[in-house]
């Protein structure tokens, strides 16, 4: 609640949309009330794919305590699957693939975000959750894959080559 609270007020400054992801799982993980946050995200051009992506949320008390008190750490966690039969709509098919979700992790800068990949010479689609942020980057990231090989996939437009 408390999450969801905090993104309102950040995007009422911004003036942006809530990211589509549904929480599915929250754990506490210490007595001062940190969380672990588990989101289903479904790929909005790719039907039958859900990944779920995993990240940490700072508690009030951790955040008075440790200052830095508009941002999240940058860890994140990812695991996709086909929930249902694949369609595959109009995907970018470039080496840098296309942005299926992204939140932010702070008032402002840094963002979490999921991009999806097709690994032509395999077959596969690649998820890769990372953050972005405006200075100094980060190093943190999880891929997650979903081959098609062997799978009844359909392609909405014809399968670029």
């Amino acid at each position: 609640m408390k999450r969801f609270l905090f993104m309102a007020v950040a995007l009422s400054f911004l003036g942006g949309v809530p990211a589509s992801a549904q929480e599915v799982g929250k754990v506490g993980v210490d007595w001062i009330g940190n969380d672990i946050i588990v989101e289903a995200v479904k790929d909005p051009k790719v039907d039958g794919v859900v990944c779920h992506v995993a990240y940490f949320d700072r508690s009030i008390i951790d955040r008075l305590h440790k200052g830095n008190w508009f941002e999240d750490p940058s860890n994140s966690a990812i695991s996709c699957s086909q929930s249902g039969p694949i369609t595959i709509g109009d995907i970018d098919m470039g080496k840098g693939g296309e942005e299926v979700f992204k939140q932010g992790l702070s008032l402002i800068w840094k963002k979490q975000v999921v991009n999806r990949i097709y690994d032509k010479a395999n077959n596969t689609l690649v998820y890769l959750s990372h953050s972005r942020q405006v200075q100094n980057g980060s190093a943190k990231m999880a891929i997650s894959t979903i081959p098609l090989y062997g799978q009844q996939v359909t392609w909405s437009k014809d399968k670029k080559e």
